[in-house]
């Protein structure tokens, strides 16, 4: 069965949100995308090789890993946000049925829609913009504007947000697989990695390899945002950085050891994401020859 099967949990989770929706059809050429940290680890393997062997991009449920918080498991908070938003179309589903989420990219960012989430970023086809759904603001703060591919009315909602810019991300529902083969255009990542263990394993996927233009934070620069996040992760960047920067690589390094706290971790790479960022689009991604 797939997403537009009726009765499924997929079917009924879109006709839920298609009812609160309204607006006109969404921009066909935009994108999703699904930011995540390249280099992390899935149940104990390389995120990468996990990836490769499965096929499929699997939400935390499926998972039990994510770059926000861990709370995809029976009346945990996303368990419920995601029975709230689809009137329980899922609260009895397998963890493999479960929706994956990301961000429509209406801004057209070369790093991806969330960077919050994560360096490198998937970009979904086209075709899977009839089987998403949407929210602004995110899940997180339950909210009561919601789009569609045929109803979206959420980019001009988001537009006249004043948001941080980690944290102005139309979220998208993905349902139904993502399958890397058939539903994504591409990985992208950070030219960090270059040559890298991540770059041979991205190689290994089967969709094609791009980079934008990279995130790269100076110490300099960093300490002049203590208040972002707070000084002791002002700190703790300087500590980790190498020569004096920062890039996802250096950030990742650092996660792996098992020195430092996580969450620890985590707040550096927002003061990465939100500081480091490249200047301008740059025209977007650039293709890597295979």
């Amino acid at each position: 069965m797939t997403s537009d099967t009726p009765g499924t949990p997929q079917a009924r989770a879109i006709e839920q949100v298609a009812a609160l929706s309204s607006g006109p059809p969404i921009d066909p050429a935009l994108r999703v995308t699904l930011n995540f940290h390249p280099d992390r680890a899935s149940r104990g393997r390389p995120i990468l090789t996990a990836l490769a062997e499965d096929g499929r991009y699997l939400s935390q449920f499926a998972t039990g890993t994510s770059n926000g918080g861990l709370t995809a498991h029976p009346g945990g908070d996303r368990w419920r946000w995601e029975s709230r938003i689809f009137n329980g179309a899922y609260d009895d589903a397998a963890p493999r049925e479960r929706p994956v989420y990301g961000a429509l990219d209406h801004r057209r960012n070369p790093v991806g829609a969330a960077p919050r989430f994560g360096s490198a970023h998937f970009r979904l086809a086209a075709h899977t913009l009839a089987r998403t759904t949407f929210c602004y603001p995110d899940s997180v703060r339950e909210p009561t504007d919601f789009g569609t591919a045929e109803r979206m009315g959420l980019i001009p909602i988001a537009s006249a947000d004043r948001q941080d810019a980690l944290d102005d991300c139309i979220e998208a529902h993905l349902h139904g697989p993502v399958r890397l083969a058939e539903d994504v255009e591409a990985l992208v990542l950070d030219p960090c990695y270059r040559g890298s263990s991540v770059e041979r394993a991205a190689r290994r996927l089967p969709c094609p390899v791009e980079w934008h233009p990279g995130f790269r934070l100076t110490v300099e620069e960093l300490r002049r945002h203590p208040d972002y996040r707070g000084p002791e992760f002002v700190d703790l960047g300087a500590r980790i950085a190498v020569d004096g920067v920062l890039d996802p690589r250096i950030v990742g390094t650092a996660a792996a050891t098992g020195r430092h706290d996580p969450q620890a971790v985590k707040k550096v790479w927002h003061l990465l994401a939100r500081f480091g960022a490249p200047a301008t689009p740059a025209g977007g991604p650039t293709p890597a020859p295979r």
